[in-house]
């Protein structure tokens, strides 16, 4: 296993310097969004019978992972396709994510739909499928060479968050980040476009960025020792729910409840829930199911040879309480 495993290491490391990542999705020129794809490449063409699809999935113990899914799958329906959609039981297991994307290489899928865990873990995958597989690179982690990503631009996820704390507080105040997995994209990015975009007030002060692995756990700890070190804490913003939803009970056990706002990001059912509670303050919902729904529809358009942009940008929202009934419609 250690051999395995540092064979994996080295020719991930090897792959990843080898492309040199240059290409972020945020800032690709080749990009439309998903909603001008029927108006610049008309209907989607039939696809052709039998046509298998394999999905690569960070884990299904998150559940935006599940909503993903479920999208793969009512695209399929709906396109007439089958969907193989699988993943790792944590969103850890690198080696097994990517062993699990060599055996559908095997098994002949004509499109690979991946979201790796990392942005090196899946690029031997990638690099195998050749041109035996389309790869599509799904969210979150971008793996520079697949040959198109679907999903959001992360960077305006965060930007979305600090653009409501710049017009709510203006006079300032303590503000927190509680990063995802180091070094992934989303997570890079999330943060980045919230730092910048707060930064046009230098009154609201960034105490603390940490990243707390997408791990509820972890968030609950880390800011539960925030709160302790600066207790009158303006808000967190969190880059994904799962750890938001931590921080809401470390926020909880302050006695911070409404005092401390505390964002998060992905628009799992959990989160708006707890929204309509009047728990969680907010999330930035990137609207999973459609991003599944959209992926499948990308795979069917170049399965019949269509040319499309490199990246097809899907849309996301900043939901709060008073727009939470007007966001829940899109819900799987």
């Amino acid at each position: 296993m250690k051999f395995k495993t540092i064979t994996f290491i080295l020719t991930a490391l090897l792959t990843s310097a080898a492309v040199a990542q240059t290409f972020s999705p945020d800032t690709e020129k080749s990009r439309i969004d998903s909603s001008q794809l029927t108006t610049k490449f008309g209907p989607i063409p039939k696809a052709a019978a039998g046509i298998k699809i394999g999905g690569v999935m960070k884990a299904l113990s998150n559940e935006y992972w599940q909503l993903l899914r479920s999208g793969y799958l009512k695209g399929a329906q709906k396109y007439g396709v089958s969907v193989d959609a699988q993943a790792p039981s944590n969103e850890s297991d690198q080696i097994g994510q990517l062993s699990m994307m060599n055996t559908m290489i095997g098994k002949g899928y004509k499109a690979l739909l991946v979201s790796p865990q990392s942005d090196v873990n899946l690029l031997p995958g990638i690099a195998r499928a050749g041109k035996t597989s389309l790869v599509i690179n799904v969210n979150d982690a971008v793996a520079p060479t697949a040959a198109h990503f679907v999903g959001n631009i992360q960077y305006d996820n965060g930007v979305s968050v600090a653009q409501y704390l710049l017009k709510t507080f203006p006079k300032g105040g303590q503000v927190a980040v509680i990063e995802g997995q180091a070094g992934v994209y989303a997570a890079k990015q999330r943060t980045l476009g919230f730092k910048t975009e707060l930064a046009k007030n230098s009154a609201l002060k960034i105490v603390a960025s940490v990243p707390a692995d997408w791990d509820r756990q972890k968030a609950f700890s880390t800011a539960r020792d925030l709160l302790r070190r600066y207790p009158n804490l303006t808000a967190f913003y969190c880059n994904n729910d799962t750890m938001a939803l931590g921080v809401v009970e470390a926020v909880k056990s302050a006695g911070r409840l409404g005092k401390t706002l505390v964002f998060g990001t992905d628009g799992i059912n959990a989160a708006y829930d707890s929204i309509k509670k009047g728990e969680l303050t907010g999330t930035v919902d990137s609207f999973p199911g459609l991003t599944g729904e959209v992926a499948v529809e990308v795979a069917v358009r170049l399965m019949a040879g269509e040319k499309l942009p490199k990246v097809i940008a899907t849309p996301q929202a900043l939901v709060m309480k008073d727009t939470v009934a007007k966001y829940e419609k899109f819900k799987q």
